[in-house]
């Protein structure tokens, strides 16, 4: 059996659910590599000290030791978004790495853009990249998805999606989540959440979108101005002449962790909502019904575990993404490579550009 030792960068709550995703590979695969946690790394010593313990690892260390660690041959980037880009270039320069998970956003502003595209032709024939979207591995949405591209639907006319929750209306959740509260594009919903709702899109329609404005609502005393807590966007998909919306709010009172998107198309539609996970829907023009597709917990034809009626949830795609990233044994997913995190990456970076103008506008 192959073995694989594994690194973090990052011991915070969403190395936790990467960790979990690893452990639970062999519940649901036949067939996955022997993953050895052999170190995890972060500037606080006691945090990565502590979460070596709590999961297993092998051992705790400064980044800097890390970076020397020639066992490392797959590294999990999960630190804060402004050192992404550093932990990525890092990464690319330790020997033995052949694999980087990156978690979104990929990097913080235009130079680092253009840094990564450099870099990725330099390594990207000899390092797997995946990037931390896991939504298009959602097993309603990966169905969704292949029956959009069947062109059934004909070509898209207009589109929405929205990605909401409501923590951030609460002070206290705000100050524990102070250092998401950044100016964009390094903070704020649509750098955090919107993000997923680009990434969503663009397995969809492709990554030719192109922003022509944006809206952002929302304010508190605590908050930066140029940290949006709501954010519109209107798009443009060039190739088709396709319009649409899409935001990305914290401050939506009483959505829980909602994921919606509708696509409206020449021979009918498709939607799905994370409420309701396990199926996604279908219109065909002429049938005057909407046809509910269930697909629960199915990833035929490499997995159906505990059984394809299970819903799944937002874990699960996580653990899915992990299979990937291990094996590659799954030419059907969506790959959300660096070049498709650094296409989000554009929508991002150009959004607090337009947020920038729309506050001079109406704050004046």
């Amino acid at each position: 059996m192959q073995k694989i030792h594994v690194g973090f960068l990052g011991a915070g709550g969403i190395a936790q659910a990467h960790v979990y995703s690893i452990q639970a590979l062999p519940f649901y695969y036949k067939e996955v590599p022997q993953i050895v946690l052999e170190s995890v790394a972060s500037a606080r010593e006691e945090s990565r000290t502590g979460f070596a313990q709590k999961f297993g690892f092998n051992q705790a260390q400064s980044v800097e030791e890390f970076s020397k660690n020639e066992r490392l041959e797959a590294v999990y980037i999960l630190g804060p978004n402004k050192i992404h880009f550093e932990h990525f270039k890092m990464a690319l320069k330790m020997p033995k790495v052949k694999s980087i998970y990156l978690e979104k956003p990929v990097c913080s502003s235009l130079e680092e853009e253009e840094k990564m595209k450099e870099l990725l032709e330099k390594h990207g024939a000899s390092v797997k990249i995946q990037v931390g979207f896991q939504y298009p591995q959602t097993s309603s949405v990966r169905e969704a998805i292949k029956f959009w591209k069947s062109g059934k639907l004909g070509n898209p006319i207009h589109f929405d999606l929205k990605y909401y929750h409501g923590d951030y209306l609460q002070s206290a959740y705000r100050e524990k989540r102070v250092t998401r509260l950044t100016p964009a594009p390094d903070g704020g919903a649509m750098a955090d959440l919107g993000s997923h709702g680009v990434s969503l899109l663009m397995a969809f329609l492709g990554e030719d979108l192109e922003i022509t404005g944006a809206l952002q609502g929302g304010s508190f005393d605590d908050v930066p101005a140029g940290s949006d807590l709501f954010s519109s966007l209107s798009l443009v998909e060039s190739k088709t002449g396709a319009v649409g919306n899409m935001s990305a709010s914290r401050i939506s009172s009483g959505t829980g962790d909602l994921v919606h998107l509708e696509i409206y198309a020449e021979k009918g539609a498709i939607r799905y909502s994370s409420h309701n996970s396990e199926y996604f829907e279908y219109y065909l023009e002429g049938s005057n019904q909407w046809v509910k597709q269930m697909v629960g917990s199915n990833y035929k034809p490499v997995t159906s575990f505990p059984s394809g009626h299970v819903p799944p949830g937002w874990l699960r795609s996580m653990v899915h993404a992990h299979y990937r990233f291990f094996t590659g044994d799954d030419a059907e997913s969506f790959n959300t490579d660096l070049n498709h995190g650094l296409a989000v990456q554009r929508i991002v970076r150009e959004t607090a550009e337009h947020l920038s103008e729309f506050r001079k506008k109406w704050n004046n």
